[in-house]
């Protein structure tokens, strides 16, 4: 009898401070969704546009008529501008700068707060510096004859192996008779080419099934988690608790990939650096670390740095340009004629006796 009335007391209670909770924002908020118990207005979001932070956001935008939308990520008041002119403004303001330290970023780095993507503050600006600085004398942004060659062979191996099958065993996971798997077929060149900017080499085509396996561990970390981060960035204690479910162990093991394969990387280049003369960026990394470690108490560079630096350059390469190709595709598939517009502008232009380069591009009109 009394645990029935407390319960009859509690649940209205309950009720009323919820709903109250909801909709109670600090002075100045901007309008936007309420907040639900622990997660706040995350679930809210996510049934706007599930996997789409953009489509999400500019739905509630409409819906509540601002281009300045303010709710909250668990217990994270968060502002979310949806603007052209405020967004620019936005990113030229140094206090816009920082990054959020949860969990999806720490289990990538050691539980620790490295690399280049998702570290702030000072340590953020003396490693993309450097590594921006001297990347670029290997070919990361800017064009390298060097590079454009080695780009050049991995797009002929690739045509072989589509044109001629496959000459390794691990080549069959990636075109198999008149299949070509993607978005792995256009991983292998991408990534060989970044490790050709990061190690001034790369690997050989008995050895591309150990690329593909790169790719396969990147897409298992994205597609196991949301623009958000998901809820176990939220709740971090999901990952003791339901870790296949959250997605933790898929994302551990994803991220394990690209942990290994660049430790194994730096650490030869480590066992065998001379710090008179540089080979590549490691080395020239390796060298710069061994000068901090002489001259300074504190500095932030260190073999986990120059391994996350690796991870963070060679994420997209990865990722995002094998599946923008992929999509690529599938469009042409769909829409045929468009295939064949951009065939015919290709013979004209380049021809069917050599590859394409990046002098033909101010040549094509059709695309």
């Amino acid at each position: 009898m009394i645990a029935a009335i407390v319960i009859a007391l509690l649940i209205p209670y309950l009720i009323v401070y919820f709903y109250r909770n909801a909709y109670k924002r600090p002075d100045n908020f901007p309008p936007g969704p309420p907040s639900l118990p622990v997660y706040g207005a995350f679930w809210i979001v996510l049934a706007h546009g599930f996997n789409d932070l953009s489509t999400a956001f500019k739905k509630l935008g409409e819906k509540y008529k601002t281009k300045v939308i303010g709710c909250f990520m668990g217990p994270v008041p968060t502002i979310v501008i949806n603007d052209p002119a405020l967004i620019k403004e936005m990113l030229t303001r140094e206090e816009f700068d920082g990054r959020m330290d949860i969990i999806l970023f720490r289990l990538r780095s050691f539980w620790k707060k490295l690399g280049i993507f998702f570290t702030d503050g000072y340590f953020w600006h003396v490693q993309r510096r450097f590594s921006l600085r001297y990347l670029r004398d290997y070919g990361f942004g800017r064009r390298d004859d060097t590079l454009e060659a080695v780009m050049s062979q991995e797009i002929n191996e690739m045509l072989d192996m589509r044109l001629s099958g496959p000459k390794y065993p691990g080549e069959m996971e990636i075109v198999k008779g008149d299949l070509a798997y993607m978005p792995f077929f256009f991983s292998i060149p991408f990534i060989n080419g970044m490790v050709h900017v990061l190690s001034r080499s790369t690997l050989p085509r008995s050895e591309y099934h150990s690329l593909r396996t790169l790719a396969q561990g990147t897409l298992t970390f994205l597609r196991n988690s949301t623009d958000m981060g998901g809820a176990l960035s939220l709740t971090p204690w999901l990952k003791d608790v339901l870790p296949n479910y959250s997605g933790y162990n898929n994302l551990v093991k994803g991220n394990q990939v690209l942990l290994d394969y660049f430790s194994k990387v730096v650490n030869e280049a480590k066992e065998t650096h001379d710090e008179t003369y540089d080979r590549h960026f490691l080395d020239m990394y390796l060298t710069k670390m061994k000068e901090e470690f002489r001259d300074k108490e504190r500095t932030t560079y260190s073999v986990d740095q120059l391994i996350l630096t690796c991870t963070d350059y060679t994420f997209p390469a990865a990722s995002a340009v094998q599946i923008v190709l992929s999509m690529l595709v599938e469009r042409l598939l769909v829409q045929p004629e468009i295939q064949d517009k951009i065939h015919e502008e290709i013979d004209r232009v380049v021809g069917r006796d050599r590859l394409p380069n990046l002098d033909d591009r101010k040549k094509y009109v059709a695309f």
